[in-house]
């Protein structure tokens, strides 16, 4: 099934104007799919393929002369040594879009893109589908969209989720931290991937996880940049302006997919789901990837944070856009409370009216515009923010 992927419009765009596009993103998040289509002209080469990756290796100058421009690169990490050959390569030619790179092992492939292609090349991530871009209208069921995720293949073949989930981690852990990372005790470090799901969404705290695991809080550190490097988790800094003292350090941490966020928590279907305790931070995970595809997949430089102070005033999140600020709530419920209300004008007092928008995000399928706050329906966040 072929999906209608928003990023599609600016990487087309960006071709027009740099030699080089770089797409990276998780695994089977549908980069192949896009960009075969995209650029349905151009020549498709999968550095997977042995006989292929060992011609590349061990002759880069040749091979890039068999595949002067108009190609896709894919899984170009795999090549380490094309790198400056392509620099050469596009310096000379001064040709748009000339080739189009791809890959899955972001620890990698940016680190090479620094070394050789800067300034020559156009980034972007492509994560998992957001609900807008399924191909059948966003349903009624908030639960479902939770436990499922976003993930093309699980969702076109219909895979169920827990059989799906395995399979993923299982090749992660086997494949990127065992063979590429050089991570030796793999139990301990599917333990860490399961001790981060409970604190979705909640601040982060280094030194808590390393004593559970009897390591050092360096390596969590290490750890979890590992696993942002691989886009199975983000994290979302605290919101500053001139507030500092009011403000904590700590940042929070949230998954690149809720229906794996689901899987590592253990909740197999919608039953547990509602009685979980974990149904506020998963929406709130949701709400906040609904938003982050939609920026990304429009190359904006968006900046994203939470705000809490010291005595525990807290906005789930605030972006930051064109000299304006939205203030964002989500909550898991039908129900529009007064603190929910209340809790979206703590910042009020240090910005001028003009430049704030409130917003509470729920579970209600409606959108309500109020005098001073939106009441925002799941189905419309990523629309309207």
């Amino acid at each position: 099934m072929i999906y209608n992927r928003l990023a599609t419009e600016k990487l087309k765009s960006m071709a027009q104007l740099f030699p080089l596009i770089a797409l990276t993103g998780p695994r089977q998040s549908g980069k192949t799919t896009l960009l075969r289509n995209a650029f349905e002209n151009y020549r498709y080469v999968s550095l997977e393929n042995p006989q292929i990756r060992t011609y590349a290796a061990q002759d880069p100058e040749g091979f890039l002369k068999s595949y002067d421009q108009y190609v896709i690169f894919d899984e170009i990490q795999l090549v380490p040594e094309l790198f400056s050959y392509l620099q050469q390569v596009v310096d000379e030619a001064n040709l748009p879009g000339q080739f189009i790179l791809s890959g899955s092992q972001n620890f990698l492939l940016l680190e090479r893109i620094s070394q050789s292609l800067a300034g020559r090349v156009y980034l972007m991530d492509l994560l998992p589908l957001s609900a807008t871009e399924k191909s059948t209208p966003i349903q009624n069921d908030i639960y479902q969209e939770l436990l499922e995720g976003g993930y093309p293949r699980l969702i076109s073949m219909q895979i169920a989720p827990h059989d799906f989930f395995s399979s993923y981690i299982k090749t992660y852990i086997e494949r990127d931290v065992r063979t590429i990372l050089k991570i030796q005790d793999l139990s301990k470090f599917r333990k860490f991937i399961l001790l981060l799901a409970h604190q979705a969404g909640q601040l982060l705290n280094a030194t808590s996880l390393a004593k559970k695991l009897s390591v050092s809080p360096p390596t969590i550190e290490n750890w979890i940049s590992i696993l942002e490097a691989s886009y199975l988790v983000f994290r979302l800094n605290p919101w500053h302006a001139n507030l500092a003292k009011r403000q904590i350090k700590s940042s929070k941490l949230y998954f690149y997919d809720t229906g794996l966020l689901c899987h590592l928590l253990g909740i197999r279907d919608q039953e547990a789901l509602t009685i979980s305790n974990y149904k506020g931070p998963i929406f709130e995970n949701f709400v906040l990837l609904e938003i982050l595809k939609q920026h990304r997949a429009k190359g904006l430089s968006t900046q994203f944070a939470f705000f809490r102070d010291q005595v525990q005033h807290e906005i789930d999140l605030v972006i930051e856009l064109n000299n304006q600020i939205q203030l964002i709530e989500m909550k898991a419920s039908y129900t529009v409370k007064t603190e929910h209300i209340k809790a979206l004008h703590y910042l009020d007092p240090y910005f001028k009216e003009s430049k704030l928008q409130h917003f509470l995000i729920n579970f209600y399928d409606q959108t309500q515009k109020r005098s001073h706050e939106t009441i925002l329906s799941w189905k419309d966040c990523s629309g309207q923010l």
